[in-house]
């Protein structure tokens, strides 16, 4: 398996070498030269396996032989002991066409774990195998730094830095990161939105020279390792639904504010999973749905909503679904990311714009919608729902095929947006491992919003020996 970038400039690279390099050299993402495409028989010989089993199948098909099966099955084990559930990703069913992927059973209580806590143990495995110091950069909405932190936390040979967005993620997420004391992580509280955030993150990966002195790697969803570990979890689902329910119809509804979840469902619909519906759910800040509805990619006003992970308004994982959109054409992908740097806009050709509607539909969930779903659920339902889980909920309402069994995948415990939960005067009872977290210290630094601040940050504190 060799990867490529979207922009055409980086091509033949290894699987460890990508997970290694996050974004490529070029500014492009790292993509696999060609995608698999699973037979009807291989999917039915996958039917009957268990999470764990299933991960390692699918990652073999991405590693080759760079790691061995015995490690590669050590490192998936060791990724999902810890989660809550043996099953890793339970499905609970609601009623006959929906049910509820509940992806919130691993150490943060939210589906970054799925992904995060195998990255983590394959840094561990790469910085042992190689003898090499690693300098983790990554920005978060929310859960991202709270999952990545717990997966390096304490690691030898590994460093990690997380930029969030100053009183913009919940107090749980922000307890999360900072209540950590580990010599090995630094959390930094930016004045700013997530967007600005993400942008710090990607123009210090673009800085050949500082990214090279500092040899810094990616957690952020750049990094293709965290979608491919997040494809698993749709093959899962839909193996569970069908075992039930043989002529089934399966689809997905989809909680994403970054594009990466959604991206991830949509490899695995291209390797071969027969997904009916994909459906994308976000929130006020829906320059998501419009670019579905409309063709038209273009960041608006940036608004605070319930959900606040979603709250994002340029979308990373974009360009990975634009190379697909335009025929898997590097150079037309190198021209519109141009034209969107230049002029902060895409508007798409009607052909192409037919094609988009033929991969996802989408829904932008107001706040007040958020609120009924969870209310409305809980009482009908007996079934809390966290807030980004409840756009999930109110894109099958509004979308989905109601023949069709739609899975919508909550991607956190509702413990960790209480603020939301209580606006609806629902109060609940927090797991022991998050009500203990008020009582800890907290270690952050707040920061402007400015690269050079930051990069100075980052001297101190990858540059110490």
């Amino acid at each position: 398996m060799n990867f490529i970038s979207t922009r055409g400039n980086a091509a033949g690279i290894g699987f460890i070498d990508t997970f290694m390099m996050g974004l490529a050299e070029d500014g492009g993402l790292m993509i696999p030269a060609e995608l698999p495409v699973i037979s009807q028989e291989k999917l039915q010989e996958w039917e009957r396996l268990d999470y764990k089993e299933l991960t390692l199948e699918i990652f073999q098909l991405f590693t080759g032989y760079e790691i061995p099966r015995q490690e590669l099955k050590r490192l998936i084990d060791d990724s999902y002991a810890a989660f809550r559930s043996p099953e890793v990703t339970p499905l609970r069913k609601i009623r006959d066409n929906l049910h509820i992927l509940e992806l919130f059973h691993g150490p943060t209580f939210a589906f970054k774990d799925v992904a995060l806590q195998f990255l983590g143990n394959l840094y561990a495995y790469v910085s042992q195998r190689q003898n090499k110091i690693i300098n983790i950069l990554g920005a978060t909405s929310g859960d991202t730094g709270a999952a990545a932190i717990e997966g390096v936390r304490g690691k030898e040979g590994i460093r990690i830095c997380i930029l969030h967005p100053h009183e913009k993620v919940s107090k749980v997420q922000e307890l999360q990161m900072t209540t950590v004391d580990n010599e090995n992580v630094l959390n930094l509280s930016v004045k700013g939105n997530f967007d600005d955030c993400q942008r710090i993150i990607k123009e210090l990966f673009a800085d050949l020279e500082f990214k090279s002195r500092y040899h810094l790697r990616a957690i952020n969803s750049i990094n293709f390792v965290r979608i491919l570990a997040q494809t698993v979890y749709y093959f899962y689902a839909y193996f569970r639904i069908i075992r039930q329910n043989p002529a089934a119809k399966v689809s997905f509804s989809v909680p994403t504010g970054n594009f990466g979840n959604i991206l991830s469902a949509y490899l695995a619909k291209r390797m071969g999973l027969p997904v009916h519906q994909l459906i994308l759910a976000t929130n006020e800040n829906n320059i998501l749905e419009r670019f579905v509805r409309e063709g038209v990619y273009m960041p608006d006003e940036f608004r605070s909503t319930h959900s606040p992970s979603m709250d994002i308004q340029v979308a990373s994982n974009f360009e990975r679904y634009l190379y697909y959109l335009v025929g898997e054409d590097s150079q037309k992908v190198s021209a519109i990311m141009k034209q969107f740097q230049e002029e902060g806009k895409v508007a798409l050709s009607p052909e192409l714009l037919e094609k988009v509607q033929s991969d996802f539909r989408a829904y932008g969930v107001k706040n007040d919608e958020c609120l009924r779903m969870i209310e409305d659920y809980c009482r009908e339902a007996d079934y809390l729902l966290d807030p980004h889980t409840a756009c999930g909920v109110a894109a099958f309402e509004s979308c989905a095929d109601k023949e069709a069994v739609t899975v919508v995948l909550a991607t956190a415990h509702p413990a960790k947006f209480d603020e939301s939960i209580r606006l609806v005067g629902i109060a609940q009872e927090f797991p022991a491992e998050i009500r203990k977290l008020f009582d800890k210290p907290q270690h952050q630094q707040l920061v402007g919003n400015d690269k050079a601040d930051i990069a100075a940050q980052l001297e101190r504190f990858f540059g110490v020996r």
